[in-house]
């Protein structure tokens, strides 16, 4: 079992930035691929970012220049800067672990841009 708890949403003007944090329960070395995953209201969960074991990223086309996921095996950590956030980027924001056959998700962290 792993767990992942998400942190470091909140509040922001537009044009604003805030960095998501995802810390894994145990090492994300062997996993397959880590991503985020956003949820607004009244609409489906749609994939942010992903990034896999070997480095590779991979964007929405929405927040591409403007979003960069990364992660630290050190830290069992995955991380998402956000940049130049736009209104339409507010959502529940949920990270995302593949290990092996198994998919985790976190609780999620709340992102609120305002205009």
């Amino acid at each position: 079992q792993v767990q992942l708890v998400e942190s470091g949403g909140g509040l922001v003007q537009a044009g604003g930035s805030l960095r998501l944090s995802c810390a894994a329960s145990r090492s994300i070395f062997n996993f397959n691929a880590m991503g985020w995953y956003r949820q607004a209201p009244g609409k489906q969960r749609e994939l942010v970012a992903q990034i896999s074991n070997g480095g590779f990223t991979n964007y929405a086309d929405s927040v591409k220049g403007r979003f960069t996921i990364s992660r630290d095996n050190a830290k069992n950590t995955v991380y998402l800067q956000m940049n130049s956030l736009k209104p339409e980027d507010t959502a529940a924001y949920y990270c995302k672990a593949d290990l092996g056959y198994n998919t985790y998700w976190g609780q999620g962290t709340q992102v609120t841009v305002s205009s």
